[in-house]
This record gives structure tokens, sequence and C-alpha cells, in this order.
């Protein structure tokens, strides 16, 4: 009887311990989980004009994990219009972190400026399976620590389920695999009443239609061995604009090529702003480690600084497309993409080695994206 007691008694505290491990990782899970769903506190800088969401343009996206906020600048000056979108992969922090620096720094003396940090808001609620990626990044500041969520390449599943086994791209009848339907930069130019992925995008491209958007740029970043990187990708339409950025960079010390938009590269920003819109779109597209199949350890500090062991080793036998050495991607000139010539006014406290011109339509062209630490 006792050895029976004995054995009952064990049997209970290992059921016990097992439920409180269980327990412990699940409240941890979830505490990441939603923590994934916090939305960024921006502080738009006072030039800021308003703020509305996208489903002002597509109402069937009210309410819906993929509604997201749109920032309009209002020089006092007539001038043309601009567009800025960032995390249309969430996984790619490029955009993202550039657009929400523009929002709090940005002052406009002639025309407009829309920029939407987070384009696919349902996006940035959580991460790639088995790429180890971090789900935060932390920048002390100033006025304290700042944390940024990094998010993945398609929209939360749990927002949109379940995939097809193959995505038609309705208009193009491009046929993608079935996860292609969550890749916000797959779906343009949209569905009204579509997959939410697909809302979104038609949204992003009436706001290009209704608001008469000169010039669109859809920021991104890939990996450094990815054969178009370092590049500035621009349809027929963008073509005078990007080349004359191009050679403004590689004159002061930048290294950035010009690709083509191809006419069948359907779904794509690039190509179908040109053909379904009248603006001027493109594509900026940064090298990042932390995008790479060749990387070591995957964290923060290789998103944000880009030093990686591994992609040393690569550079040095040609396996990559960009130069790399011991401080990461190595460039005669070293920025983010928004800290090259932009047409903004940075305040005073802020203002470092960026240079201050106003947005115009003829002063578009120098706008491009240059090296930063952590791409």
């Amino acid at each position: 009887m006792a050895r029976t007691s004995f054995h009952a008694s064990r049997q209970a505290l290992t059921a016990g311990a097992t439920l409180l491990v269980v327990a412990l990782v699940v409240t941890f899970s979830s505490r990441g989980f939603l923590q994934q769903h916090e939305v960024e506190v921006l502080h738009p800088s006072p030039a800021l004009t308003r703020v509305f969401k996208l489903s002002e343009i597509n109402p069937r996206l009210a309410g819906s994990p993929g509604d997201t906020d749109v920032y309009l600048y209002e020089g006092p000056g007539e001038g043309g219009t601009l567009l800025i979108i960032g995390g249309a992969h969430a996984s790619e922090i490029a955009g993202t972190m550039t657009v929400a620096l523009l929002v709090e720094t940005l002052k406009v003396d002639a025309g407009r400026v829309f920029l939407i940090p987070h384009a696919n808001a349902s996006a940035m609620t959580h991460d790639e399976p088995q790429e180890a990626h971090p789900r935060h990044l932390v920048f002390q500041t100033a006025g304290g620590p700042r944390k940024f969520r990094f998010g993945a390449r398609f929209t939360n599943p749990v927002h949109q389920w379940p995939d097809p086994i193959t995505y038609v791209q309705p208009g193009s009848g491009t046929m993608l695999a079935g996860a292609e339907t969550r890749n916000l930069n797959r779906a343009f130019p949209g569905v009204e009443d579509g997959y939410l992925t697909e809302r979104v995008a038609w949204a992003i491209t009436q706001l290009i239609i209704r608001e008469n958007i000169d010039l669109s740029f859809d920021i991104h970043e890939s990996s450094p061995e990815y054969p178009v990187i370092n590049a500035i990708v621009a349809s027929e339409t963008s073509q005078d604009v990007a080349s004359f950025a191009t050679i403004s960079l590689q004159s002061e010390g930048w290294e950035f090529a010009l690709e083509p938009s191809p006419p069948n590269f359907h779904g794509l920003s690039h190509r179908e702003w040109t053909d379904h819109t009248k603006t001027r779109p493109i594509l900026l597209e940064t090298a990042s480690p932390v995008m790479g199949r060749l990387r070591g350890r995957t964290d923060a500090d290789l998103a944000v600084i880009g030093k990686d062991v591994q992609y040393m080793k690569a550079a040095r036998i040609g396996a990559i497309n960009v130069p790399f050495d011991e401080n990461g991607i190595r460039s005669t000139r070293t920025g983010s993409p928004s800290s090259t010539a932009w047409r903004a006014t940075w305040p005073p406290s802020r203002r470092s080695s960026a240079r201050s011109t106003n947005w115009c339509p003829t002063a578009s062209s120098r706008w491009a994206a240059g090296r930063r630490p952590a791409s």
C-alpha cells in the first residue's frame, strides 16, 4: 500500500511539474505573440497635416488587421506629390525605419508627401518560421529606449487563411505558389473586395490615383547574394528620374545600380503602378545580411549593425554581390535609405549629416537609397 501511494505521489508531482513547464512556455510564447501586436508609437513632426487610415480609401479594410496609418505632410508652396511606403515586406526593416524616421522629422516647403510606414500592417504581427529573426529591435535615444517590431515577409496567416494551392493574380493570370497570395508586393494593383492583402494593395493603388501622386517609392531589402541589390528599379516612365539619381549617387561615391522593371513582372509595385496609374514608381533594394541564406548568428545586432563572419568568408570567394568586410557591407559612403539627399528640413536638434532641401518635382530625382550599416 505504501509503495502504491509513493508511486501515485511521484506521478502527481511529475504531472504537476509538466503542467507548470507547459504553463510557463505558453505564458512566455503568448507574451511574445501579444507584443508583436503592439503598434509602435510614432511622434510626427509639427509639419504633419493629418493622419488617416487606408480604410478611407477602401472601406473593406475598416477594422481589419490590414488597415494602417497614412501620414500626410503639405508644404505652403505649390509642388508635386510624393508617396513613400515601407514595410511592404515587414522583415525588410530599412523601409519601415526610414519611413518612421521621416514621419518624425519631415518638413515640406512645397508640395505634398504621403508616408506609409507599415504598408502591410498584418505582416508586422508575426515573424517568419525557422528564420530565427529577432522579434524586436531596440534603439537607445536621448529620450530613452525605443522598440520596433521585426515582422515577416507575408501577411499573417492568422489574418488570411487558408492559402490556395496556386495563387492566380487577377488581371494578369500569372500563377504563383499559394503562399504568395499573402505577399503584398505580388498583389498590386489589388482587388477591392479580394483577399486581405489584395485589399491593401488596391487601397494603395487607389491612393496614388486619387491624390495624383507624381513619384512613388517602395523601399525593400534583400540578401547580399541576391543579383538585384543596392539598386534602383524603375520602369520606362521612371527611367529619366532614376537615371539621373543613379548618376548623381555614383558621382558622389554611392555604389548603386539602375535596373529596369520587366513588363512581365506582374504584381510588383514598380510594374503595376506604371501600368495602372500615372505615377512614376521606383523600388529601392538594399542589401541586408539578416535577409541572407549565408548568415551566421541571427540576432538584433545582425539586423542593426550588419557584421557577420560568414558573409566575410563569402565575400572572399566572390559569393555575394556587395563588398563585405569586418565592418559589414562596405561602401565609400555609409548611411541608411533616409540619410541620402532628401526633400526634408530636419530640426536643428536632430540634424546630422543629412542634407536639407525642399521637395519639388524637379528635385525629386535626387532621392534614392544609400548604404546603411545594417543593410
